[in-house]
């Protein structure tokens, strides 16, 4: 009988990168080399670690997600990772992104839409964190990657694979964050609200005055909330999220940096060449020199 780690083994092809699933919204990523801590940016979604082990560092925390321990982050999170596997046990695992239509409507399949609404309005918490891995989402992920090997199945039995797998989420330690995510008011939702603004705006130059407005707060209430739902400012948030995007266009679409920085709000190039290689510690130059090199 199959196993996940060796479900991954077989699909998980590219070693340091990840490999898209036959389902959109499911990916699966491949590491036999340590990853040294570095700035990353999950999208809203659930990570399940077959092997080896991932440390994700936010805000003076540090959250461990393994075989016993999945990932779950509620609104798009730029934060740092490092990666820990070894020759005889790879670093193995699966990334699936959230639907919030799906999310809302198990919610109400649930029956939990009056415990949702009746949360606080003022209840936050941060937006990342780690649940115990049981028997049911272990059980679950595997039948999904089952599903995943071949496209007709993967048509047809995966979505709802991953409706369970949201299913058993919502039951976990995380699914305080997901209920809260699936509020139409409260300020929780309110920051995944300016949060999703900000992604789709993130080139444009961006008033922390309007987004508080927008989220019905005071800035001084805003910059809290903020920072307690990320673990970043306004404005630490927005560069981070414009230097993840600029990395993908220069890495993935071989892009120069100038045009990089231009394309994600810079309007200096050399501010945005200091920015990058603080962020990174590397230039983007250095980074494709070391890509290329690998």
């Amino acid at each position: 009988m199959c196993n996940l780690i060796d479900l991954l083994q077989d699909m998980a092809t590219v070693d340091g990168d990840a490999v898209e699933s036959m389902l959109p919204g499911v990916r699966f990523f491949k590491d036999t080399k340590h990853v040294a801590r570095r700035p990353m940016l999950y999208n809203p979604g659930i990570c399940i670690v077959a092997s080896g082990h991932k440390v994700a560092y936010l805000g003076g925390q540090a959250f461990r997600y393994d075989v016993d321990n999945y990932l779950v982050t509620s609104v798009s999170m730029p934060f740092e990772c490092e990666s820990f596997p070894s020759p005889e046990n790879p670093l193995l695992g699966l990334f699936i992104d959230i639907d919030m239509g799906q999310l809302n409507d198990l919610i109400s399949q649930m029956g939990l839409h009056d415990h949702v609404a009746a949360l606080p309005d003022n209840a936050v918490s941060l937006a990342i964190g780690p649940s115990p891995m049981n028997a049911d989402m272990k059980d679950a992920a595997i039948k999904l990657m089952k599903a995943l090997r071949t496209e007709q199945v993967a048509r047809i039995l995966a979505p709802g694979l991953v409706r369970e797998i949201y299913y058993r989420a919502l039951c976990g330690r995380q699914a305080p964050v997901l209920h809260a995510l699936a509020r139409s008011t409260g300020a929780f939702s309110e920051m995944a609200r300016v949060i999703s603004i900000m992604e789709g705006k993130y080139s444009e130059k961006i008033d922390v005055q309007q987004l508080a407005h927008t989220a019905n707060m005071s800035v001084s209430a805003f910059h809290k909330t903020f920072k307690e739902v990320t673990a970043n400012s306004p404005l630490q948030y927005l560069k981070k999220i414009r230097l993840a995007r600029a990395r993908d266009l220069i890495v993935q679409k071989n892009m120069k940096a100038y045009l990089a920085a231009d394309a994600v709000g810079y309007e200096s190039p050399s501010q945005f060449s200091r920015e990058f290689k603080r962020h990174y510690g590397l230039s983007p130059a250095e980074m494709m020199r070391e890509l290329k090199s690998a």
